[in-house]
């Protein structure tokens, strides 16, 4: 039991359904550069390697097996499953393994940036109010009314992170957590959107209705995430613990998509050499 730092749960899925910043037609190349980034993010840790292979063809599974060591990963071919189907297998995986406390949820379409795992790792057992951590600075936390809260800020270890309401479904969070909360994440195999759920956790935009009727008419995001959450999670709304979500500045991971790149970095530079690969 807790043989390792860190277990994961990666899903991955061959086709490409936006427009990524590098191998918009290729998901193969893009898989293999995320994971590669992924792979060297995680230096100095212990990680236990869970692959979900949504319908995936053999070389996705040479690419795993290339990058991992066997005793350190298991490979979990499924049939065609879709987003919301290998979340929920990637619930069931986390929550039956018993090689760590620490659990990550992720997807196949993140760059992580060298070495910068552990800061995430780090802070999460530093402080008991820091429930989950996304590493992804998204910048729809600048840029949508969503987000319009006073958020926490907090240094720790020569960098800032600051409270987010929702995130993506790449987060890192304990195992035990994981086990609270894990109807409330369940909610999205049944149709809740990943917005309507993080709403219902972090407890932020669902208690005005008055704000809820003016968006319906200038922000219709925020209506419809928080109209989700209370259909989905009222009970845990109304009956459960409000759990803090952080982000790291600068960010440690981006979307590859290119209309969400985290901000402060030049991604095109940065990701030019791994396009020409």
């Amino acid at each position: 039991m807790n043989n390792y730092d860190l277990s994961v749960a990666y899903r991955v899925y061959p086709g490409i359904s936006k427009d990524p910043i590098l191998f918009p037609r290729d998901k193969f190349k893009l898989a293999e550069v995320c994971l590669n980034s992924f792979r060297r993010s995680l230096a100095g840790l212990k990680v236990k390697m869970f692959v979900l292979l949504d319908q995936c063809p053999p070389e996705y599974e040479m690419l795993f097996r290339r990058s991992f060591d066997p005793q350190d990963l298991e490979l979990i071919p499924v049939p065609k499953t879709g987003n919301r189907g290998t979340f929920g297998l990637q619930i069931d995986v986390l929550l039956g393994q018993q090689d760590s406390d620490l659990v990550y949820f992720a997807e196949d379409d993140y760059y992580y940036l060298p070495d910068q795992f552990q800061r995430m790792i780090r802070f999460i057992r530093a402080d008991a109010d820091v429930s989950f951590v996304a590493p992804f600075d998204h910048p729809d936390c600048y840029r949508l009314d969503l987000h319009n809260t006073r958020a926490q800020l907090r240094s720790f270890e020569n960098s800032q992170w600051r409270t987010a309401n929702s995130t993506c479904l790449t987060f890192l969070t304990a195992k035990t957590t994981l086990q609270k909360v894990e109807a409330v994440f369940r909610s999205y195999t049944h149709g809740n959107s990943d917005t309507g759920l993080w709403l219902s956790l972090t407890k932020q935009k669902i208690f005005n209705p008055l704000a809820v009727i003016r968006s319906l008419q200038s922000d219709k995001i925020t209506a419809k995430a928080v109209i989700q959450s209370w259909s989905y999670c009222w009970r845990n709304i109304a009956f459960g613990k409000r759990r803090m979500l952080w982000t790291p500045i600068p960010t440690i991971a981006t979307a590859v998509e290119r209309s969400c790149l985290a901000p402060g970095y030049d991604w095109e530079s940065l990701l030019a050499e791994e396009s020409q690969a």
